[in-house]
């Protein structure tokens, strides 16, 4: 562990092996290289609002011959309220996100597993974007866009099978115009960090 690709300031033991460990597997699967300093413009994304910060500790590229994508190692900080008064918590969450820029303006759009709660709000209110011609995909995923003109036109069967085939049912995909993040605010795990590997490689490929 001569050599570390990402920040390592202020990280304790267990955070630097939890990254080392995924970063090694994410190398040895998809050939990561770090990218440097690249501004990705995560302040955009809406899941990462929710957090006091975004602590961006590594970010690496999957090259590809026609479009490259990135996996992420951030250091995020949750918001929490006490007394009407905000603060931040002590801990840090260590996440993994990966990001696509896509060929196609896709409009803002949040792709995330549905839950019963919001099938209950769609009978009451619809909200969602629903695909008739792909019963499967619009059951199991909530789909919330801004412009639907140019959602139905980005979310291509393509793009649905891509994310039919996330073998992991606990994560959510923002999509902001041409870029795409997909990732989920639980702890980091290399097995997790490869199921959005092979998402974001098959997307950049193909959408």
């Amino acid at each position: 562990m001569d050599f570390l690709p990402f920040n390592t300031i202020g990280l304790n033991i267990d955070g630097i092996d939890t990254f080392y460990t995924t970063y090694a597997i994410l190398k040895e699967k998809f050939g990561i290289q770090p990218t440097g300093h690249i501004d990705f413009h995560l302040e955009q994304f809406d899941v990462f609002k929710h957090f006091a910060n975004v602590n961006l500790r590594g970010s690496f590229v999957i090259k590809q011959c026609n479009n490259d994508c990135y996996v992420f190692f951030i250091e995020a900080h949750l918001k929490e309220t006490s007394k009407g008064h905000l603060h931040i918590k002590e801990q840090s969450g260590y996440q993994t996100w990966a990001l696509a820029y896509l060929k196609h303006d896709f409009g803002r759009i949040l792709i995330r597993p549905e839950t019963l709660a919001d099938k209950i709000i769609e009978l009451i209110h619809p909200v969602e974007v629903d695909f008739k011609e792909d019963k499967a995909f619009s059951d199991t995923f909530y789909v919330l866009v801004n412009d639907h003109e140019k959602a139905v036109a980005g979310i291509t069967r393509n793009f649905r099978n891509a994310v039919m085939d996330i073998r992991d049912d606990d994560f959510v995909i923002e999509i902001v115009e041409h870029t795409l993040i997909i990732g989920n605010t639980k702890p980091i795990s290399a097995e997790k960090a490869v199921h959005l590997a092979e998402f974001i490689e098959r997307v950049a490929s193909n959408c």
